[in-house]
């Protein structure tokens, strides 16, 4: 519990519904400050997406989408230690 900052419980709601609506993207993970994960998904979207036309934007839509609902079904403390303690980049 001493870990938990006061915007932790903030960026785990703007992270979450991030990684639902624009998850695509890697908003979510950038919120985070997982920023080479970020253009990881963003380099897939749009690089990825434009040879495939669109298919891959929707699988790191699909992506963002499962990890913006675990964001959010996790407890302030779970995800604290999660993803800024343990530094766990991806799901």
């Amino acid at each position: 519990m001493s870990n938990l900052n006061p915007s932790h419980p903030t960026k785990q709601l703007l992270a979450g519904y991030c990684g639902i609506i624009l998850g695509g993207f890697g908003v979510h993970k950038f919120i985070l400050g997982y920023a080479p994960e970020g253009f990881i998904m963003l380099v897939i979207s749009v690089v990825g997406g434009s040879f495939t036309y669109g298919v891959a934007l929707l699988i790191m839509q699909l992506v963002g989408l499962i990890e913006g609902m675990i964001y959010l079904n996790k407890s302030p403390e779970e995800f604290v230690n999660t993803y800024f303690v343990n530094k766990q980049g991806w799901f």
